[in-house]
């Protein structure tokens, strides 16, 4: 075995010894690639002219479109957590739910949804929901460890949900439409919601005292609650039939016909809405996040904008709440963009590490190494998928999602197109897998997150172990997407092509 053979293995294996050591990532990223190029340059098994390309790359980076959605996404998940928006939905669905056993539980996933759905950001959504419901749920006697893991797993929503950052991030590392990946990502999003409720409706069946109702003095429009539920589905039951109606016409017209049933089903439920301040009060406090939603995430699914230009959108909405709430204020707005530039910082010198490292590696042939051993592993693509996928959740214990974006992701993408895997489902099955990083020991951030803001009576055990189910639940979903790869993708190529 002769030296140029070992250098991608060595490349490796320098590395994760800089990553272990607790070196910045992107620094260990770049000093790994410079060293190892100046020692292949002098060993002459590396062309020195192709080092001129890194500053072209390093220039692609900055001059990246899609990339520009990430700080535009952040900057909103962190003005809506300021507007009051998560306290007004969660206030409101509390006590939509609060006559039911884990009632509260069940507004805090559904809210973690909605939050998902308009900031994309979970830091965003841990701490808010953290702040706000887990007292709450603390003080009407739910056990602290499903208290916590409810909103540990509602929270990481955002990290599957569309918009999420994550799905861009994974996007542009395996070159497909980050639409698609948005469109991919609605069947695993619904499914993780719903197993979120049927493990809390199991919770309230069987361990009633953990998840106890709210008493009647907690809810001042007592009794009103079943009509008010009774409005909201009939909402959603209009809203999918006029979709499935819509189907025949054209992208944009459909959306519009369902804003317009929507709109005249509002005018038809009007005597009640009068009637029933909850009712009232849950209206006013969804349709806010609701047309953010479709500013959004329903811009980039028909068509209309790119998730840069969605992203910027979502921006002028969530200031416009705030402002509305009289949430906006210089010290809002500072905090804002100082957490934004830190977040997108962090981001693309990771990225411009991992550009160096690449350039690098592939220089010595690293990625015919990297190819050989994965398309060498036993099983073909079945046990290339479980090794990537067992790598990816055993990783996800100790470095950051953005992390193994940038460094494993290129990697195990150079196996995927060898092996003929479509990309679009191969990163989709990352991105579910990435969303356990957050709940998984010693580093799951979300951890870190709820630690902060959680009463001292929480245990630290209690917040780890709350997590554990929403870790089992979220690789259900990885086994479903696994197992159904082909509706998946005729469901992507059929949403938002209109009739």
């Amino acid at each position: 075995m002769n030296l140029e053979s070992l250098m991608p293995p060595l490349m490796f294996l320098a590395l994760v010894v800089f990553l272990l050591s607790g070196y910045p990532v992107a620094f260990s990223l770049g000093a790994v690639g410079i060293v190892f190029g100046f020692l292949g340059i002098a060993l002459d098994i590396f062309p020195a002219p192709l080092l001129k390309a890194m500053p072209d790359r390093i220039f692609g980076i900055m001059s990246n479109q899609l990339l520009l959605a990430i700080p535009f996404f952040t900057f909103m998940g962190i003005i809506l957590e300021k507007s009051g928006l998560a306290e007004d939905l969660l206030d409101t669905m509390g006590k939509l739910f609060g006559p039911l056993r884990g009632g509260l539980a069940l507004s805090v996933v559904f809210v973690g949804a909605i939050l998902a759905a308009t900031t994309g950001v979970v830091a965003a959504s841990v701490m808010a929901m953290g702040l706000i419901s887990l007292p709450i749920m603390l003080k009407y006697g739910y056990n602290p460890r499903l208290a916590s893991g409810v909103i540990l797993g509602s929270a990481t929503l955002a990290q599957i949900i569309p918009p999420s950052v994550v799905l861009i991030v994974l996007s542009d590392q395996l070159g497909v439409s980050v639409g698609d990946m948005y469109k991919a990502a609605l069947i695993p999003s619904a499914l993780t919601v719903g197993l979120y409720f049927l493990y809390v409706i199991y919770v309230a069946l069987f361990r009633p005292k953990w998840v106890p109702a709210l008493p009647p003095e907690a809810r001042p429009d007592a009794g009103k609650e079943a009509q008010a539920a009774f409005a909201l589905l009939s909402y959603l039951l209009v809203g999918v039939g006029a979709y499935a109606v819509g189907r025949f016409l054209p992208a944009w017209a459909e959306w519009l016909e369902v804003l317009l049933a929507l709109g005249v089903w509002t005018l038809v439920l009007l005597p009640w809405i009068r009637k029933n301040p909850l009712l009232k009060r849950a209206l006013l406090s969804m349709v806010p996040p609701l047309v953010l939603i479709f500013l959004v995430l329903g811009t980039v699914l028909i068509g209309l904008a790119t998730p840069t230009e969605a992203g910027a959108m979502g921006v002028v909405g969530a200031l416009v709440l705030a402002a509305l709430n009289r949430r906006l204020s210089f010290k809002v707005l500072y905090g804002a963009m100082e957490g934004t530039a830190k977040l997108t910082a962090f981001v693309i010198f990771i990225l411009i590490g991992s550009t160096l490292f690449s350039l690098v590696f592939r220089g010595v042939d690293g990625d015919l190494w990297v190819e050989g051993f994965l398309t060498g592993l036993p099983g073909g693509e079945v046990g290339f998928i479980l090794f990537v996928m067992v790598l990816v959740f055993l990783l996800g214990f100790f470095i950051d999602f953005f992390e193994i974006a940038f460094i494993a992701l290129p990697l195990l993408a150079i196996g995927a197109e060898a092996l003929n895997i479509d990309k679009l489902w191969f990163g989709l099955l990352v991105g579910v897998n990435l969303q356990t990083s957050f709940l998984t020991p010693p580093f799951g951030f979300a951890l870190f997150y709820l630690r902060n803001v959680a009463p001292k009576e929480v245990k630290t055990a209690d917040i780890y172990l709350g997590g554990i189910p929403f870790i089992g639940l979220q690789l259900l979903v990885l086994l479903f997407v696994y197992f159904f790869r082909d509706p998946i993708l005729r469901f992507v190529s059929g949403v938002g092509s209109g009739g």
